[in-house]
């Protein structure tokens, strides 16, 4: 088994998955989370993942950051099979090009926004680049918030600091699973808007999970899923395009015969 990571060269793609599945139990128990998904994610772009509950979103998020394993199929991080990896080149892959992002802020209530912000680059030995940090915090803007302790800072402050958290080490890729699901809709909304901001303004690569189509629409284009399957693509999505996709994957029945799951009409594939 190849354990070595390797510096990604495909420009165009950060991430991808081939033929993806993820079956959990066995037998007439099984559970077919991910039933072959083949999709691309370019870089330089923010992708938002969206389907019904139960339709294989957060799991095809967590394969392709190597957080679970599939069950067969391949998931790249640029040139990297992320599905060919023991735990330690895993381990590895997740500390230097991978940056998660998730409801709960998950930030050290004894630190400050800055010592929370470093520390995973000091926790791997590494030295902090002053400037890439000084350029995110004030794109963030949080220049003024850097001596403060997460319990001095409001919901949608914490989530900035854990957004520059997860940029911190220049990832090739950020996974966001519902970033906002623990903000009100004005905090929620500025969040969004840094992410946005952070792939226009500093060239990230940011891939969200998220049932809110307004949340969605900040992205560049939506991944449609339902029933473990890739079901539409939405570009340069609107609050009413992407819940026009999600409404309609919800009348979407799997073709029994074929076992394939339709395409929303309207939606475009990659």
């Amino acid at each position: 088994m190849d354990t070595t990571v390797y510096v990604p060269v495909d420009g165009a793609r950060a991430v991808r998955a081939r033929d993806l599945t993820k079956t959990y139990g066995s037998g007439e128990a099984a559970v077919h989370a991910l039933a072959g998904v083949d999709v691309d994610f370019a870089a330089g772009e923010f992708t938002a993942i969206m389907g019904p509950s139960g339709s294989g979103k957060s799991t095809l998020m967590h394969l392709l950051a190597g957080l679970d394993t599939a069950t067969s199929g391949q998931a790249f991080v640029g040139t990297t099979d992320v599905t060919a990896l023991n735990d330690s080149a895993l381990t590895k892959l997740r500390r230097d090009r991978v940056g998660f992002v998730f409801q709960q802020f998950n930030l050290l209530p004894m630190f400050t926004a800055e010592q929370n912000i470093t520390l995973p680059v000091e926790l791997a030995g590494g030295t902090v680049d002053r400037q890439w940090l000084t350029t995110l915090v004030e794109t963030l803007g949080l220049t003024e918030r850097l001596s403060h302790r997460p319990a001095e800072m409001s919901g949608g402050q914490q989530q900035r600091v854990a957004i520059a958290r997860a940029l911190i080490a220049q990832p090739d890729v950020v996974f966001a699973d519902e970033p906002t699901g623990n903000l009100d809709s004005r905090s929620g909304a500025e969040v969004l808007s840094f992410l946005r901001r952070s792939v226009r303004e500093l060239g990230r690569t940011i891939i969200m999970v998220t049932h809110d189509p307004a949340a969605a629409a900040y992205a560049d284009r939506v991944v449609l899923l339902a029933d473990g399957r890739i079901a539409g693509d939405i570009s340069d999505p609107t609050p009413e395009s992407a819940l026009a996709g999600l409404d309609a994957l919800r009348t979407l029945e799997p073709n029994v015969s074929t076992g394939t799951t339709p395409v929303v009409p309207g939606a475009g594939a990659r």
